[in-house]
Protein backbone atom coordinates (compact mmCIF):
# COMPACT_ATOMS: atom_id res chain seq x y z
CA UNK A 1 0.00 0.00 0.00
CA UNK A 2 1.30 3.14 -0.96
CA UNK A 3 0.28 6.82 0.18
CA UNK A 4 1.48 9.39 -1.91
CA UNK A 5 1.15 13.30 -1.56
CA UNK A 6 1.08 15.02 -5.11
CA UNK A 7 1.89 18.94 -5.76
CA UNK A 8 1.27 20.56 -8.51
CA UNK A 9 2.16 24.52 -8.41
CA UNK A 10 3.51 25.05 -11.80
CA UNK A 11 0.33 27.58 -13.52
CA UNK A 12 -2.20 29.43 -11.62
CA UNK A 13 -3.79 26.39 -10.31
CA UNK A 14 -2.25 25.74 -6.51
CA UNK A 15 -3.33 21.57 -6.84
CA UNK A 16 -2.58 19.14 -3.99
CA UNK A 17 -3.73 15.57 -4.08
CA UNK A 18 -3.50 12.60 -2.21
CA UNK A 19 -3.09 9.16 -3.71
CA UNK A 20 -3.45 5.74 -2.25
CA UNK A 21 -2.21 2.52 -4.60
CA UNK A 22 -2.81 4.51 -7.92
CA UNK A 23 -6.72 6.15 -6.42
CA UNK A 24 -7.39 9.31 -6.19
CA UNK A 25 -8.22 9.89 -2.14
CA UNK A 26 -8.55 13.50 -1.90
CA UNK A 27 -7.86 17.04 -3.97
CA UNK A 28 -7.58 20.46 -3.37
CA UNK A 29 -6.99 22.94 -5.33
CA UNK A 30 -7.47 26.70 -5.95
CA UNK A 31 -7.02 28.45 -9.69
CA UNK A 32 -6.28 32.41 -8.93
CA UNK A 33 -4.54 34.46 -11.21
CA UNK A 34 -2.94 36.29 -8.19
CA UNK A 35 -0.64 33.37 -7.87
CA UNK A 36 -0.91 33.14 -3.92
CA UNK A 37 0.81 29.51 -3.91
CA UNK A 38 3.63 30.61 -1.15
CA UNK A 39 0.06 31.13 1.37
CA UNK A 40 -2.07 28.34 0.11
CA UNK A 41 0.06 25.04 -0.59
CA UNK A 42 0.97 24.18 2.73
CA UNK A 43 -2.05 25.19 4.19
CA UNK A 44 -4.07 22.79 1.43
CA UNK A 45 -1.72 19.99 2.15
CA UNK A 46 -2.47 20.25 5.93
CA UNK A 47 -6.53 21.00 5.48
CA UNK A 48 -6.33 17.45 2.96
CA UNK A 49 -4.31 15.44 5.21
CA UNK A 50 -6.86 16.33 8.44
CA UNK A 51 -9.79 15.78 6.22
CA UNK A 52 -9.01 12.28 5.39
CA UNK A 53 -7.27 11.62 8.87
CA UNK A 54 -3.58 10.91 7.68
CA UNK A 55 -1.20 12.06 9.36
CA UNK A 56 2.70 13.09 7.45
CA UNK A 57 4.28 10.18 8.64
CA UNK A 58 1.79 8.43 7.08
CA UNK A 59 2.88 9.12 3.37
CA UNK A 60 5.36 6.56 1.54
CA UNK A 61 6.62 9.07 -1.10
CA UNK A 62 6.15 13.25 -2.52
CA UNK A 63 5.64 13.67 -5.45
CA UNK A 64 5.49 17.14 -7.61
CA UNK A 65 4.84 18.07 -10.90
CA UNK A 66 8.07 19.50 -12.38
CA UNK A 67 7.79 21.66 -15.42
CA UNK A 68 8.12 23.44 -17.59
CA UNK A 69 5.60 26.28 -15.94
CA UNK A 70 6.00 29.54 -13.90
CA UNK A 71 9.45 30.11 -12.37
CA UNK A 72 7.57 30.94 -9.10
CA UNK A 73 5.18 28.49 -9.08
CA UNK A 74 7.60 25.51 -9.86
CA UNK A 75 10.45 27.05 -6.97
CA UNK A 76 7.56 26.84 -4.40
CA UNK A 77 6.29 23.26 -5.64
CA UNK A 78 9.66 22.01 -5.41
CA UNK A 79 11.25 23.25 -2.14
CA UNK A 80 8.15 21.93 -0.29
CA UNK A 81 8.16 18.63 -2.10
CA UNK A 82 12.10 18.42 -1.08
CA UNK A 83 11.16 19.57 2.31
CA UNK A 84 8.66 17.46 3.05
CA UNK A 85 10.98 14.82 1.00
CA UNK A 86 13.88 15.18 3.55
CA UNK A 87 12.02 15.51 6.38
CA UNK A 88 9.95 12.55 6.23
CA UNK A 89 12.72 10.44 4.93
CA UNK A 90 10.47 9.32 1.87
CA UNK A 91 11.45 9.11 -1.64
CA UNK A 92 10.76 12.22 -3.89
CA UNK A 93 9.21 11.72 -7.73
CA UNK A 94 9.14 14.08 -10.27
CA UNK A 95 6.38 13.98 -12.87
CA UNK A 96 6.35 15.75 -15.97
CA UNK A 97 3.77 18.75 -16.29
CA UNK A 98 2.67 18.27 -19.42
CA UNK A 99 2.37 14.79 -19.08
CA UNK A 100 -0.05 15.46 -16.25
CA UNK A 101 -1.84 18.00 -18.41
CA UNK A 102 -2.04 15.88 -21.42
CA UNK A 103 -4.45 13.10 -18.98
CA UNK A 104 -7.49 15.88 -19.50
CA UNK A 105 -7.71 14.47 -22.73
CA UNK A 106 -11.06 12.64 -22.78
CA UNK A 107 -11.81 12.43 -26.65
CA UNK A 108 -10.96 9.98 -29.18
CA UNK A 109 -7.59 11.23 -30.63
CA UNK A 110 -4.17 10.18 -31.99
CA UNK A 111 -2.04 12.74 -30.59
CA UNK A 112 -2.30 14.97 -27.97
CA UNK A 113 -0.14 17.95 -27.42
CA UNK A 114 -0.67 19.88 -24.52
CA UNK A 115 0.58 23.74 -24.28
CA UNK A 116 1.05 26.13 -21.22
CA UNK A 117 1.70 29.61 -22.12
CA UNK A 118 5.32 31.24 -22.39
CA UNK A 119 5.45 34.56 -23.66
CA UNK A 120 3.89 36.45 -26.67
CA UNK A 121 3.30 33.72 -29.32
CA UNK A 122 5.88 31.24 -27.46
CA UNK A 123 4.15 27.55 -25.78
CA UNK A 124 5.94 25.24 -23.81
CA UNK A 125 4.26 21.89 -25.66
CA UNK A 126 5.25 18.39 -26.25
CA UNK A 127 3.73 15.65 -28.02
CA UNK A 128 1.81 11.95 -26.73
CA UNK A 129 0.30 9.56 -28.80
CA UNK A 130 -3.09 7.80 -27.84
CA UNK A 131 -1.15 5.67 -25.19
CA UNK A 132 0.66 8.35 -23.58
CA UNK A 133 4.01 7.77 -25.08
CA UNK A 134 6.32 10.37 -25.61
CA UNK A 135 7.01 11.41 -29.31
CA UNK A 136 8.27 14.87 -29.28
CA UNK A 137 9.96 16.01 -26.07
CA UNK A 138 9.17 18.81 -24.26
CA UNK A 139 10.61 22.00 -25.89
CA UNK A 140 9.60 25.93 -25.57
CA UNK A 141 8.10 26.79 -29.18
CA UNK A 142 7.38 29.67 -31.40
CA UNK A 143 3.88 28.98 -32.93
CA UNK A 144 3.21 29.75 -36.37
CA UNK A 145 0.92 28.67 -38.92
CA UNK A 146 2.26 25.18 -40.00
CA UNK A 147 3.18 24.12 -36.17
CA UNK A 148 2.79 20.39 -36.11
CA UNK A 149 1.34 20.49 -39.82
CA UNK A 150 2.84 17.14 -40.43
CA UNK A 151 0.73 15.33 -37.77
CA UNK A 152 -2.47 17.74 -38.42
CA UNK A 153 -1.97 15.76 -42.19
CA UNK A 154 -2.31 12.74 -41.26
CA UNK A 155 -4.34 12.56 -37.96
CA UNK A 156 -6.65 13.74 -35.22
CA UNK A 157 -4.89 16.16 -32.99
CA UNK A 158 -6.11 17.23 -29.26
CA UNK A 159 -4.35 20.48 -27.96
CA UNK A 160 -5.09 21.66 -24.72
CA UNK A 161 -3.88 23.70 -22.34
CA UNK A 162 -3.66 27.60 -21.43
CA UNK A 163 -1.69 28.42 -25.01
CA UNK A 164 -4.35 26.97 -26.76
CA UNK A 165 -6.12 30.13 -27.74
CA UNK A 166 -2.35 31.53 -29.54
CA UNK A 167 -2.92 28.70 -31.11
CA UNK A 168 -6.19 28.16 -32.41
CA UNK A 169 -6.13 32.03 -33.94
CA UNK A 170 -3.46 30.36 -35.89
CA UNK A 171 -4.60 27.11 -36.70
CA UNK A 172 -8.05 25.87 -38.46
CA UNK A 173 -7.19 22.64 -39.42
CA UNK A 174 -10.10 20.66 -39.35
CA UNK A 175 -7.80 17.05 -37.53
CA UNK A 176 -7.38 19.91 -34.89
CA UNK A 177 -9.26 19.65 -31.83
CA UNK A 178 -8.88 22.78 -29.40
CA UNK A 179 -9.55 22.10 -25.42
CA UNK A 180 -9.91 25.01 -23.57
CA UNK A 181 -10.18 25.85 -19.94
CA UNK A 182 -7.64 23.20 -18.27
CA UNK A 183 -4.57 23.58 -16.30
CA UNK A 184 -2.48 20.93 -14.37
CA UNK A 185 -4.01 19.38 -11.72
CA UNK A 186 -2.45 16.94 -8.61
CA UNK A 187 -5.48 15.30 -9.28
CA UNK A 188 -4.05 13.47 -12.71
CA UNK A 189 -0.61 13.00 -10.65
CA UNK A 190 -1.99 10.26 -9.16
CA UNK A 191 -1.61 7.36 -11.35
CA UNK A 192 2.06 8.60 -12.42
CA UNK A 193 2.86 8.68 -9.10
CA UNK A 194 1.92 5.91 -8.07
CA UNK A 195 3.89 4.04 -11.66
CA UNK A 196 7.02 5.46 -10.73
CA UNK A 197 6.77 4.80 -6.91
CA UNK A 198 6.75 0.88 -8.15
CA UNK A 199 9.35 1.51 -10.55
CA UNK A 200 11.41 2.90 -7.98
CA UNK A 201 11.86 6.05 -10.29
CA UNK A 202 13.33 8.11 -7.66
CA UNK A 203 14.88 11.80 -7.80
CA UNK A 204 17.79 12.38 -5.70
CA UNK A 205 16.24 15.27 -3.42
CA UNK A 206 19.64 16.83 -2.46
CA UNK A 207 20.11 17.82 -6.31
CA UNK A 208 16.61 17.83 -8.06
CA UNK A 209 15.90 21.18 -9.45
CA UNK A 210 12.78 22.29 -11.46
CA UNK A 211 12.58 21.93 -15.03
CA UNK A 212 12.29 25.80 -15.91
CA UNK A 213 12.96 25.02 -19.60
CA UNK A 214 13.99 28.70 -19.96
CA UNK A 215 16.15 30.91 -17.46
CA UNK A 216 14.15 33.66 -15.60
CA UNK A 217 13.66 36.64 -16.43
CA UNK A 218 13.01 39.56 -13.93
CA UNK A 219 9.94 41.29 -15.14
CA UNK A 220 9.68 38.99 -17.91
CA UNK A 221 6.44 36.89 -19.07
CA UNK A 222 3.87 36.47 -16.46
CA UNK A 223 4.14 32.66 -16.62
CA UNK A 224 7.54 33.14 -14.80
CA UNK A 225 6.87 35.58 -12.30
Amino acid sequence: MARILNIETTTTNCSVSLGEDGEVVGVKENNSSKYSHAESLHVFISQLLKEHQWEVSDLDAIAVSMGPGSYTGLRIGVSTAKGLSYAQEVPLIGISTLRVLSLQVDKEVDYIVPMLDARRMEVYTAVYDAQGTEIAEVRALILDENSFSDLLSKARVAFIGDGVAKFEELCKHPNAIMIHGKLPSARNMVGLSQQKYKTQSFEDVAYFEPYYLKEFIAGGAKNQR
